[in-house]
């Protein structure tokens, strides 16, 4: 069967689930779309390319500086998303590039990849590459620095994520593929633009205690322990939080998608916690990650 099929290729996307081979219909409600109303393949069969992030706002200027930057821009063109349906989540699409917003926090991203990776293999998608861009703190960075990830590490600094299933924990690996690690390190040399670095990414459940922020509203730690437990993070190689990578890496990873993190770093957090530089700045800041993105699927075409 097809289903079968899609398991044994590895350069299909692969799902990790025997009942879904029993369903007759897949409704993916987080996106407003069904495999009984809409014919996936011919909506996104020819995707090679899945950028995700948090904001639909940035995600359509993603799309929309992607599409100048592959040629594929049609003078007033618009790029409607193709969630309409819903407002969890926004879709937008133009040539083999996907791009899809994700909402905040590991919940959030974890929902709306257990529907995109569905949405990929029932598209009969093959050779996709998934990149998460986003904004982080960074720790021991100057603000602006663009950090790609060598591995997403929990709290703890260990590169795994737990979740609770049916009451018992199960760890999955955060394992991210090191030649897209290695080949989006080049494409930022190759643009000179910002200074990028390869390190591990701590991804929490929090933006504030979670983080050892001093200012939220409650915290219950002193400066010198947050300032040591930041420095145990650098020495154990994190250069930057955030709150979506660890499970972005593992179910990348268990599906057979290559995949990759490209966070710009918003500030360092070994001197503050609180984002202060001016509006403009922060723009200009998180569009370096689609610059080096949109350079990388750009040279990977042109090679093809």
């Amino acid at each position: 069967t097809l289903s079968t099929f899609l398991f044994w290729d590895s350069d299909f996307v692969r799902l990790s689930n025997p009942h879904l081979a029993t369903m007759k219909e897949d409704v993916l409600y987080h996106f407003s779309l069904s495999t009984g109303t809409h014919d996936f393949p011919a909506m996104f069969g020819d995707v090679k390319f899945v950028c995700v992030g948090g904001s639909p706002s940035r995600m359509k200027a993603f799309i929309q500086y992607v599409a100048v930057e592959l040629g594929l821009d049609v003078p007033g063109a618009d790029y409607p998303n193709i969630c309409v349906g819903t407002d969890r989540y926004a879709m937008f699409k133009v040539g083999p590039v996907l791009s899809v917003s994700h909402g905040m926090g590991i919940p959030s991203i974890a929902i709306m990849l257990h529907e995109l990776i569905k949405l990929l293999y029932h598209a009969r998608c093959s050779g996709v590459t998934i990149i998460r861009i986003g904004t982080s703190g960074g720790i021991g960075l100057e603000p602006g620095s663009v950090v790609i990830t060598r591995q997403a590490v929990d709290p703890c600094f260990k590169p795994e994520f737990e979740q609770v299933v049916l009451g018992k924990r199960v760890v999955r690996s955060t394992h991210l593929d090191e030649p897209l690690m290695e080949e989006l390190a080049q494409c930022s040399a190759d643009l000179g633009e910002f200074p990028t670095v390869v390190g591990n990414t701590m991804c929490t459940l929090d933006f504030y205690e979670g983080q050892g922020r001093l200012d939220g509203a409650l915290c219950s730690y002193a400066e010198k322990d947050k300032r040591e437990y930041l420095n145990a993070a650098h020495a154990a190689g994190v250069r930057n939080i955030e709150m979506e990578s660890s499970v972005f890496a593992a179910m990348c990873n268990a599906c057979g998608l290559r995949a990759a993190v490209v966070c710009v770093t918003l500030l360092n957090r070994l001197e503050g916690d609180q984002i202060s530089s001016p509006h403009e700045v922060l723009v200009e800041y998180q569009q370096r990650p689609q610059r080096l993105v949109g350079h990388f699927i750009k040279k990977r075409l042109s090679a093809a």
